[in-house]
């Protein structure tokens, strides 16, 4: 069957009549960091802006002119405080808010930020799509959502009430996430109009995630504590960590040194900020974040508050400093997990095993 982005867009979102859709994309600030994969994708923003069009004039609802803004430069950096609409220069966050629903086909992640405008307006929802590409149409977006909702479900089941994620890779390395005093939530592909919870999703979605503990209680110290592997090519670099904090990069190479660099320039990058069992059947692994990490299980370091969390901006030194990025183990990726394992009082539920999924 042909994509069809219309019922994608239906099926998702599900527009009601009287609503505002935003469809949004960030520009590159130089015209050397643009990329023939970015230019597509403000094509393809311009595409689904013309589908909800479409899709308005039967439903009954409106969609604004394409709003653009100079790219932030990193993943769940703040937005800038201004943007373009019908060639105009606009304040963007009330912009952004004109809508009941918004659109981001960008290149760096607008998640965290955009979560932060579902709390200041009721009737407002958003999916952000960072580095959304055309042959996700044919993967992971060509999902049955029905069936990624139900396994998202059957996480997010194992994760309420837990102690703790145990994990150990195919380098042999463990670790242990601390999820005590945290609720999980699954990003299953569904986000129509007054949804409860959560009211922003990834598109491609189907991914169960958790924050772990971070140690803000009184006398109440994280448990997240071992070893992360991280491979790129030959390179190998283990992430040490204790009281959820990467505490040293170890290793050789050009990834150890430049891992090593990316924690120094913030402490409060060091943060384990999630960690998340990706279940889209269709999603495969090649490099993207947005489709890799709803191939499996991954972790993420920086920014948590978006998810449930307590470090945001203002744990950074800077605005522009702030970062939440995924580190993916799904089956195409140089390591895999061996085994991962729900603790909750004194019992065991295995997840996966070998790689594969053996909870579902």
């Amino acid at each position: 069957m042909a994509f069809d982005l219309c019922k994608l867009l239906v099926d998702v979102f599900d527009p009601q009549p009287g609503e505002t859709v935003v469809v949004a994309c960030d520009l590159p600030r130089r015209a050397e960091d643009d990329t023939a994969e970015w230019a597509d994708r403000r094509a393809m923003a311009a595409e689904w802006r013309q589908a909800m069009i479409e899709l308005g004039r039967t439903r009954r609802f409106s969609t604004l002119p394409l709003l653009t803004y100079p790219a932030t430069g990193a993943n769940n950096a703040e937005l800038p405080a201004t943007g373009t609409l019908e060639g105009r220069e606009v304040e963007l966050a009330p912009a952004i808010l004109q809508g009941t629903l918004a659109l981001f086909l960008t290149q760096y992640s607008a998640t965290a930020p955009l979560d932060g405008l579902t709390r200041e307006k009721a009737d407002f929802r958003a999916a952000s799509m960072p580095g959304l590409a055309r042959c996700m149409q044919d993967t992971a977006l060509a999902a049955d959502y029905r069936e990624v909702a139900r396994r998202c479900t059957i996480l997010a089941d194992a994760l309420r009430g837990a102690d703790a994620v145990q994990v150990r890779f195919s380098t042999g390395d463990e670790c242990t996430f601390d999820i005590r005093f945290r609720h999980p939530e699954a990003d299953d592909g569904f986000l129509p109009r007054h949804k409860q919870g959560d009211r922003i999703i990834n598109l491609p979605s189907g991914e169960t995630f958790i924050v772990p503990y971070e140690g803000e209680r009184p006398d109440e110290p994280s448990r997240t504590a071992g070893i992360l592997p991280v491979q790129i090519g030959e390179d190998l670099a283990r992430l040490r960590f204790e009281a959820n904090r990467i505490v040293a990069v170890e290793g050789d190479g050009e990834l150890v040194a430049r891992l090593t660099m990316v924690f120094a320039a913030d402490p409060a990058r060091r943060n384990v900020a999630e960690v998340a069992f990706g279940c889209n059947d269709r999603a495969r692994v090649w490099g993207n974040v947005l489709e890799d990490e709803k191939a499996g299980f991954h972790w993420a370091y920086g920014r948590s508050d978006h998810l449930g969390g307590t470090v945001g901006v203002a744990a950074f030194a800077s605005p522009a400093l702030v970062v939440h990025q995924d580190i993916v183990y799904a089956a195409g990726n140089p390591i895999q997990v061996v085994e991962a394992t729900v603790l909750r009082d004194g019992q065991e539920l295995p997840v996966m095993r070998g790689g594969e999924y053996v909870i579902f």
